[in-house]
């Protein structure tokens, strides 16, 4: 007897070949009916001479879905039987709630790039060939539900070929929305940088020479532009900086193939997975010592960020026998938003450029490349966005409504629907009016797809956050402020599904603490809604506040007065002797407390030994006294640690049977300093130190019930403090935990908010 089914799929079910896949399983069951694209997924109503054709033909779209899909949901219920007599693709409808999870950007597959290799295929050579599984999706989007006429893509009419194979179900570019060739589609444009048209035969080829001649191009992507050069000629490379403004930050390359990735650096099969994944990130890799790439690509660490193209554009010009490596790297003005609209590279670029390869599809949301590390075979995120975003993470409680502003660094966003949590695009540093800007229309954008009402902002307890200003013009029912420390604890409990009490050692940079002072050396103990600090690093000013972060040698110098009040500016004159004449005036500022806020810090404690050490006095980018400090001490990490004090414990509160613990350092940098006036050398100092840091936390987690502990903060970056932290907790019988899917540092803030506003407003823990 004929029988009818309703199917209803919630996920990443649109832009990922979906309903040419549904069509495909209805031919093979013999199953008639409809197959729409909705706001809240995609409905299907399948009838059948057979129940047991329904059933398989329901079990295979759970089993066997397109690669790109992710499914988060499935409701077959029975309806009534119609009487269809083939199955079809139906037109969209935008009508209901929006449920709708957004396609992701991705990375060309093999598919498109064997037709694009094959001289008898007409998309041979075609810089913007894709297909139900890769290609723009988000950045190209204007309105859901997600129909090329929603898209960029709108400006460019199929020619007749690409109709046909956009309306035959049989076909693997059935519903390609981005679907396009060299008769109807976008095309490249090759220009100097002073806006003269480059005439050529094959702008990817001469781009090519270009960069092997030495210049610098810039290249317009799937979300933005890149600056590139050859990354084995290293005056090609020193040129990109100097014009840049980018002294010493490490530059990402692309690389060929995978096979190019092994001959300058370590690769594991876990870390070759991921580069060569449709999210395509930068993976952070070990630099062999006989790389290949330009030394000043680089400095100071012995990481360098990896990709592989992910475009085809990017396959056109990148070469493995004679340019198998380029720079690619962000060409956006320091502290900028992403660079996207073709009107402003050739001014922005005017002299950092010297060609500009741009096409004329438009971009409408720009997007950073997503960074990443890998640690025992799981992803540690360092900026997720492009490939990630704006994928939901499922979360354990309802999130509705509620919309996360994040910190000032790094900063994401987090809506909440139902459910889910969306985190918005990386958007960076907000102290300039365009970032604050390109914020909003993102948020914007994102809020009106999701369809959520405005119900709970949250913001950061630092009272001079730009996203509080912003937060505040939304005119939310409600606003909850959280603390810092506690949104990265609550982050990576959240990620981890911990359902009880928990430690957290959060190791950051700066966040603002409910005693007015600057956090970011912490053990807390707490859950999703709550929290009590159960140690810290003692406190030490930071002469000029932010000024402090970006010249190390002021922190220094202002704990070593500090922590020795007689000879502590005698101490800094021996270090800093070409700072003599600016002592004084830090040491008065300490001991008058003039705009030297007070701080613990995990980042500015590494940012003073980096100083101390002589190894960088001035930061040109975030986290460089650290990162360079660390880079040395990777070696010796067995090093015997310094000595270091937990001080002023205090009676147990009658609540708990848990005491509090200040820890100085004051010994350790007794010994750090007679260690450099010595001469020792600064790998086994570094060594020593980075030791200590470890050997400390263990030993005040020592004093404490056992328990689960999560690690998070911006100093989790570095892994191996992330790992040698993990090991000796273990070795206690702690059970610890890390993050796998946002960042640990404060690209993950956003999420921790979110997290927290939810269970503090609807209970739980």
């Amino acid at each position: 007897m004929s029988s009818a089914i309703r199917v209803t799929v919630t996920g990443r079910v649109q832009g990922v070949g979906f309903r040419p896949f549904i069509f495909g399983i209805a031919a093979k069951y013999q199953v008639s009916g409809t197959v729409q694209n909705n706001m809240d997924g995609v409905k299907i109503h399948a009838e059948s001479a057979t129940r047991q054709n329904l059933t398989s033909f329901a079990d295979e779209i759970k089993a066997n879905p397109p690669r790109l899909a992710k499914i988060e949901h499935i409701d077959v219920s029975d309806t009534t039987f119609a009487g269809y007599q083939r199955f079809d693709i139906i037109p969209s409808s935008s009508a209901g709630a929006s449920s709708l999870v957004i396609p992701i950007d991705a990375s060309v597959c093999d598919e498109c790039l064997a037709e694009m290799a094959d001289r008898d295929n007409f998309r041979y050579g075609y810089p913007f060939i894709n297909c139900t599984q890769c290609g723009p999706r988000y950045s190209i989007i204007s309105e859901l539900p997600y129909d090329r006429s929603m898209t960029t893509m709108k400006d460019f009419p199929m020619c007749d070929a690409c109709a046909t194979e956009y309306n035959d179900p049989h076909n693997r570019r059935h519903h390609a929305q981005p679907i396009a060739c060299p008769n109807c589609g976008p095309s490249l444009q090759l220009h100097a940088i002073n806006g003269e048209e480059i005439k050529t035969s094959s702008a990817m080829a001469t781009v090519r020479q270009l960069l092997m001649d030495g210049k610098i191009v810039a290249m317009k992507g799937i979300g933005g532009y890149h600056l590139c050069v050859d990354a084995t000629n290293e005056a090609a490379v020193a040129a990109l900086r100097l014009r840049k403004g980018r002294p010493s930050r490490p530059l990402a390359i692309m690389a060929a193939n995978l096979e190019t990735v092994k001959k300058i650096a370590t690769v594991s099969r876990y870390e070759a997975a991921q580069l060569q994944s449709r999210e395509a990130p930068i993976v952070l890799l070990q630099q062999n010592y006989q790389s290949e790439v330009a030394p000043n690509v680089a400095p100071g660490t012995g990481k360098i960020g990896v990709m592989l193209p992910y475009t085809p554009v990017h396959h056109g010009v990148i070469d493995t026998e004679i340019l198998p490596f380029i720079v690619v790297t962000s060409a956006n003005p320091s502290g900028l938003p992403i660079l996207y609209q073709d009107e402003l590279a050739f001014s922005y670029l005017q002299n950092i450029a010297d060609f500009v390869l741009s096409h004329n599809r438009a971009i409408l949301h720009p997007i950073d490349d997503s960074v990443i590390a890998c640690i025992n075979d799981q992803l540690h995120p360092i900026r997720r966005s492009r490939g990630f975003c704006p994928d939901p993470i499922t979360v354990s409680t309802d999130v509705h409504g509620i919309v996360a502003f994040g910190g000032q660094m790094k900063n994401t966003f987090t809506i909440g629907r139902r459910q889910q949590a969306i985190i918005g695009p990386h958007i960076g540093e907000m102290n300039h009016i365009e970032m604050e800007d390109h914020f909003k229309t993102e948020l914007n954008h994102l809020m009106k797809w999701t369809g959520v009402p405005k119900r709970i902002a949250v913001v950061d307890l630092h009272p001079n956050y730009t996203t509080r200003d912003i937060a505040a013009s939304y005119q939310f029912d409600q606003v909850v402020e959280v603390q810092h420390h506690h949104a990265h604890m609550a982050a990576c409990i959240e990620e981890n599904q911990i359902m009880e009490d928990c430690y957290g050692v959060i190791l950051d940079g700066t966040g603002y603490g409910t005693d007015g002072h600057i956090w970011g050396f912490e053990i807390l103990h707490g859950n999703r809604s709550a929290f009590r600090r159960l140690g810290h690093l003692t406190y030490t000013p930071l002469p000029g506040g932010d000024k402090a972060v970006t010249e190390p040698w002021r922190n220094a110098a202002a704990m070593l007065m500090q922590l020795f009040p007689e000879s502590g500016q005698m101490r800094a004159n021996l270090l800093f002797p070409e700072r003599t004449s600016q002592l004084p005036i830090i040491g008065e500022m300490v001991k008058k407390q003039i705009n030297s806020p007070m701080a613990g810090s995990c980042g500015r404690l590494y940012d003073a030994v980096s100083a101390i050490l002589g190894i960088c006095h001035l930061s040109t980018y975030d986290g460089e006294a650290a990162i360079r400090l660390s880079e040395l001490a990777i070696p010796i990490m067995e090093s015997y640690p310094f000595t270091w004090e937990l001080v002023e414990t205090v009676k147990k509160d009658c609540h708990t049977s848990l005491d509090f613990a200040k820890l100085s350092m004051r010994e350790m940098f007794e010994a750090i300093f007679e260690d450099q006036q010595k001469e020792v050398p600064i790998e086994l100092i570094a060594g020593k130190f980075e030791r200590t840091v470890v050997c400390s936390i263990i030993a005040r987690m020592k004093q404490l019930p056992l328990g689960k502990v999560v690690l998070s903060g911006g100093s989790f970056h570095n892994l191996f403090l992330l790992e040698q932290v993990r090991i000796e907790l273990e070795l206690c019988g702690f059970e610890v935990f890390h993050h796998h899917q946002v960042p640990t540092g404060d690209g993950g803030l956003s999420f921790g908010q979110l997290i927290i506003a939810a269970n503090q407003t609807f209970g739980g823990k």
